[in-house]
């Protein structure tokens, strides 16, 4: 399998659905759906924590530019999703796909690149305890 390093998508702390815009018409309207699998103590680090989720893209989905200040790693299980981090090319990512998020990149694109059919993903974070899984692209730092 083939791994791409880029960056994640990866939701609020209260793993909310994201401020986000569909691709399509008019109105913004949700574009992802987040369920949180696990959130436990990092061992050994006590300022650290560990989160697992798995995002689903609605068909034609898009998340507004975020970060993260966390290291990310995910996995496509499902579908095609356009990925892209500041001063890096965009690239397509398919099912058995992995790619990874440093704590300073700034996630400008992510979204389902097909507005017929959902996309999904498996993320897993280390992030510090307490602070949000991701924040706007245009928010200072943490």
């Amino acid at each position: 399998m083939k791994s791409i390093c880029l960056s994640s998508v990866v939701l609020a702390a209260g793993l909310a659905v994201w401020q986000t815009t569909a691709l399509a018409a008019d109105a913004p309207a949700p574009a992802e759906a987040v369920k949180q699998l696990i959130e436990k103590d990092l061992v050994g680090a006590p300022d650290k924590e560990v989160l697992m989720l798995t995002v689903e893209y609605l068909p034609g989905g898009a998340s507004l530019p975020h970060r993260h200040d966390a290291q990310v790693f995910v996995y496509v299980l499902e579908g095609e999703l356009r990925m892209q981090v500041a001063g890096s090319p965009e690239v397509t990512l398919r099912p058995g796909q992995t790619f990874y998020e440093n704590p300073s990149d700034v996630h400008v694109v992510s979204a389902n690149a097909s507005k017929t059919r959902p996309a999904k993903i498996l993320v897993f974070m280390l992030k510090d305890k307490h602070a949000p899984a991701s924040r706007d692209a245009e928010a200072g730092t943490p």
